[in-house]
């Protein structure tokens, strides 16, 4: 079956940088859009940053400038590189996929996401 798995998170310091990457397994047909979220304690899941199968982006307002999403569709990998970190990025960031795969024997379009990983900006 399809799945995520993320890698890459921990401690940084202010002003510091930390890679995330996702990598998508299983019987998967094709990838569409890739994306990032995050989720901060008492606070609701946010999209951080997407990326289409063409490579177009998109990201909030609060980390452009800041952070870049690539992705190698070869890999069937999602990676979120972050510059400059803030506390306020402190969350459990989140993979997710648009992908046609196989579910239980039969193929159809779902949407994944990965276990999360947290990710710490101390001040």
């Amino acid at each position: 079956q399809v799945q995520l798995v993320e890698s890459g998170g921990g401690l940084v310091q202010s002003g510091g940088s930390l890679r995330v990457s996702c990598a998508a397994s299983g019987s998967i047909f094709s990838i569409y859009g890739m994306g990032w979220y995050r989720q901060a304690p008492g606070k609701q899941r946010e999209l951080v940053a997407g990326i289409t199968s063409g490579g177009s982006t998109n990201y909030a307002d609060s980390v452009k400038g800041r952070f870049t999403i690539s992705r190698d569709n070869a890999k069937n990998t999602v990676h979120l590189q972050m510059n400059s970190l803030k506390p306020e990025d402190t969350a459990v960031y989140y993979c997710n996929a648009d992908i046609i795969g196989l579910r239980r024997g039969v193929p159809g379009r779902d949407d994944y996401w990965g276990q999360g990983i947290q990710v710490t900006v101390s001040s």
